[in-house]
């Protein structure tokens, strides 16, 4: 596979894995539209620019904290959120150009 911006085929496979769990696929999914899908909780920091507060992730998910975090890092570590602190609460955000760059290499190998 040629590389799409850095992205080889082992990157694509931890993006796999990170999406391969239920609740960190809708998480995502959740993630994509903030202000729909959080807009029940009162926000610490604007939604679009700073992400969704992951207290507010636990809660929506019914997830313990620690398997919340657990997730919220998977996705970190694969390149799909980015996190933000806010005081003492950390928000995260989809990285939208990083999911373009792996649709366009996904789209590149399959």
């Amino acid at each position: 596979m040629a590389a799409t911006a850095g992205l080889d085929s082992g990157v694509l496979i931890e993006v796999f894995k990170a999406l391969g769990n239920p609740a960190r696929f809708q998480i995502m999914q959740w993630l994509k539209d903030p202000d729909l899908h959080f807009g029940e909780y009162e926000p610490i920091a604007d939604r679009r620019s700073v992400g969704v507060c992951v207290t507010h992730i636990q809660v929506k998910s019914g997830l313990a904290q620690s398997t919340v975090s657990s997730y919220m890092s998977t996705l970190e570590r694969a390149g799909l959120v980015r996190p933000t602190r806010v005081g003492k609460w950390t928000h995260y955000r989809r990285d939208e150009e990083r999911l373009a760059q792996l649709a366009q290499a996904i789209g590149g190998v399959l």
